[in-house]
Parts: structure tokens; C-alpha cells; sequence
């Protein structure tokens, strides 16, 4: 069905068939539920909270004995904040953050998968384009070069990556 069938088909409902149909899926799909649930109390400091505390416990984990490190459930959460619509200050606190908590356990604990520098490269460069749309890069400045300054510091093996993106922007 196209935007414009689904236009003429709700244009053609009474008050109350829609409001059935608003019911009707808000209780059949756990999505509308969600994001109705948002609309009418959004909480963004709760999901921040919640968001930071699940990836915090993929890299320092509360239960059990070695890091997942998964960076899906960073991206898991950055995907749902963005399509709920909350604040693009809220989506870049939490990408910075992902990456973040990945050099804090890097402080400690030597990576040697290849793959987990490249997917934290791809975290950061990810950051920088949604802040750069968004409008917002300055703001979190002191940040980005934070988290290049920490690559370099600890020798990752593309830490000139990082350091390459930070330059393209005139830090």
C-alpha cells in the first residue's frame, strides 16, 4: 500500500474507527507501543541512563568473567534513540560514550582483535558525520579529541585513522 492509499483509506474513517485502529496497534506492536509510550512521557534521561548502563556492562561486565566488547549494542540503542526522535545531544552523548568506555577498558586490558580497533573506528567516524548533520560537532569538540588523543596515547594500531579523521575538520 502507498503513502497515498494509506492517506485516502484513514481519510475515509470516522473519529472512532480510528481511534480502534490507533488501539489496535498500539497493542499488537510492541514498536507503536514504544514509541507512543515516548511521545506522550519522553524520558531521555532514563534511556540515557539505561543505554549507558548496557554498554558499560558489554566492556566492564557486572555479571560474569570477560567483556563481550559487542559494539551491535551500542548501535542497537544509537538505531532506537534515532528513529524515537530523541535529542541529537542524547544520540552523540551515547556514541561518544560507546567508544569511550572501549578505551577505558583498552587502559586496562591489551585488545589484540583487529577487528575491535576497526569497529571503533567506524563508531568514531559514524559520531562525527551524525554531529557534522546535526550541527552540532562543536559541542562535543573537546570530546572527539579526547577520544583521539586516547587512541594515540594507548598505540592503537589506527590511532593515525583517528587522528586523520580529527584533522579533516580543522581541530
Amino acid at each position: 500500500m502507498s503513502k497515498r492509499d494509506l492517506k485516502k483509506y484513514v481519510s475515509e474513517l470516522d473519529k472512532s474507527q480510528l481511534e480502534e485502529q490507533l488501539i489496535a496497534l498500539y497493542d499488537k506492536f510492541k514498536e507503536v507501543k514504544v514509541y507512543y509510550d515516548f511521545v506522550f512521557k519522553p524520558n531521555e534521561t532514563n534511556l540515557l541512563k539505561d543505554a549507558r548502563l548496557k554498554i558499560s556492562n558489554e566492556y566492564f561486565p557486572i555479571r560474569g568473567k570477560r567483556p563481550k566488547m559487542r559494539r551491535s549494542v551500542a548501535q542497537k540503542y544509537i538505531k532506537h534513540f534515532i528513529s524515537l526522535g530523541v535529542d541529537s545531544f542524547i544520540v552523540a552523548d551515547v556514541m561518544l560514550y560507546a567508544i569511550e568506555i572501549a578505551q577505558a577498558l583498552t587502559t586496562e586490558k591489551q585488545v589484540t582483535n583487529e577487528t575491535f580497533y576497526k569497529s571503533m573506528l567506524a563508531s568514531f567516524e559514524q559520531s562525527i558525520s551524525f554531529m557534522i548533520d546535526k550541527g552540532i560537532l562543536d559541542d562535543f569538540k573537546s570530546r572527539v579529541v579526547g577520544i583521539k588523543d586516547e587512541a594515540v596515547r594507548q598505540h592503537w594500531m589506527n590511532s593515525y585513522q583517528f587522528n586523520a579523521v580529527v584533522e579533516r575538520f580543522d581541530y
